[in-house]
C-alpha cells in the first residue's frame, strides 16, 4: 500500500468517526481542525479516489503567453541584450500585445537559457594532519584597542598545529616580515615537534607574491623558511575558511584573553601574553575528544 492510499484510508476512518459522534468529536479525536473534516466529507463520495489529494494546478491559464509571443521575446530580447526597453518597442511594431514587465521577465528566463553554464568547483578532499607538525598554520591578529591603556597599536602572531591543535603566540609592535621572520625562530625554538610545513595566507608580512612588480624578491620571513628547510604553503586569495582553525583561536583569545585584560605597553602585554600561553594549551577542546592539546601531543610523542 503506498502513501497516498495510506492517507486516502485514514481520511476514511476520520469522516467514520465523524459520522458516529459528529465532526467536532472527529477533529478534536483526530487533532484536525473542523474545517477540514468538513472539506473532506464534502469530497467523499464512498470511494478512496475521491479522499486522494487533487492537483493544484489550474485547469487553464488565460493569460499565458502563445508560442507566438514568446518567439517574439526570445528574438527581440536576445537581439537587444543591453537595451530590452528597445527590443520591447520592436515586439510591439511585429504585434506584442503584452506589458513591458511581462517581456522583461520572460526575456530573463530566454536569456538565462541562451548563456553558458559555469562549471561548478570541484574541491579538493581536504587532508587533515596525521601527525603534529606535519602542517601549522600561521596568522596575525591585531590587538584590540580597547584593552591598550597608551593608543599604540600591537600585533599578535600566532601559529597553531593543525593535528594536535597546540598554539604558540607572540606580540609585536610591527606587522612586517621582519616581526614574521622573528616570530618564526622563536615558534621552531618553542614547538616540541620539528615543523614540516608552514601554511599562510596572503599578507605582504609573510609573501610578496600578489606584489605587482617587476621582481618579486622573497621576504625575510620565505628566507628563514628555506634556510630551516620547512615548506611553504600560501591559501587561496579570499579563502579565510582554509586557515580557519587559526582565525578561530584569534576568536577565542578574544574571548578568553583581551576581553578581561588591559596593558599599558609592549613589554606588559608580551609579560600577560606569556601567561596566558603558559595555560592555553592545557585547556580541553571538544575536537579533540575532550582532551586538551597538551594531552593530545604526549600520546603522539609517546608513538613517535
Amino acid at each position: 500500500m503506498d502513501k497516498i492510499t495510506q492517507e486516502a484510508h485514514y481520511r476514511q476512518r476520520v469522516l467514520k468517526y465523524a459520522g458516529e459522534y459528529g465532526v467536532t468529536a472527529s477533529a478534536n479525536r483526530h487533532r484536525l481542525s473542523r474545517k477540514t473534516v468538513h472539506k473532506w466529507k464534502k469530497r467523499y463520495d464512498g470511494t478512496l479516489e475521491s479522499l486522494k489529494d487533487r492537483p493544484r494546478t489550474p485547469h487553464h491559464s488565460p493569460r499565458k503567453q502563445t508560442a507566438e509571443e514568446e518567439n517574439l521575446v526570445r528574438r527581440y530580447a536576445r537581439k537587444y541584450l543591453g537595451d530590452l526597453l528597445l527590443g520591447y518597442e520592436k515586439a510591439c511594431a511585429h504585434g506584442y500585445k503584452r506589458s513591458y514587465g511581462c517581456f522583461k521577465r520572460t526575456a530573463g528566463r530566454f536569456v538565462r537559457d541562451g548563456k553558458k553554464k559555469r562549471k561548478a568547483r570541484k574541491n579538493k578532499p581536504y587532508q587533515p594532519a596525521a601527525y603534529p607538525g606535519q602542517k601549522v598554520q600561521m596568522d596575525v591578529k591585531y590587538v584590540p584597542g580597547y584593552c591598550v591603556v597608551n593608543g599604540e597599536k600591537y600585533y599578535q602572531f600566532t601559529a597553531k598545529d593543525e593535528c594536535t591543535r597546540w598554539t604558540y603566540r607572540e606580540m609585536y609592535a610591527e606587522h612586517s616580515s621582519v616581526s614574521a621572520k622573528d616570530f618564526l625562530g622563536r615558534l621552531v625554538k618553542a614547538a616540541p615537534f620539528p615543523i614540516r610545513m608552514i601554511q599562510t595566507d596572503n599578507g605582504t608580512e609573510f609573501t610578496n607574491a600578489l606584489l605587482v612588480t617587476k621582481s618579486r624578491h622573497k621576504t625575510l620571513f620565505e628566507e628563514a623558511l628555506i634556510e630551516m628547510g620547512i615548506a611553504y604553503h600560501r591559501i587561496r586569495i579570499a579563502t579565510p575558511r582554509h586557515n580557519g582553525k587559526v582565525e578561530r583561536q584569534h576568536r577565542t583569545d578574544e574571548q578568553r584573553f583581551y576581553k578581561h585584560m588591559r596593558m599599558y605597553s609592549l613589554a606588559d602585554g608580551r609579560r600577560q601574553l606569556a601567561v596566558y600561553q603558559r595555560a592555553s594549551n592545557d585547556h580541553i577542546m571538544t575536537c579533540l575528544g575532550m582532551r586538551s592539546p597538551n594531552q593530545l601531543l604526549e600520546l603522539y610523542l609517546g608513538v613517535m
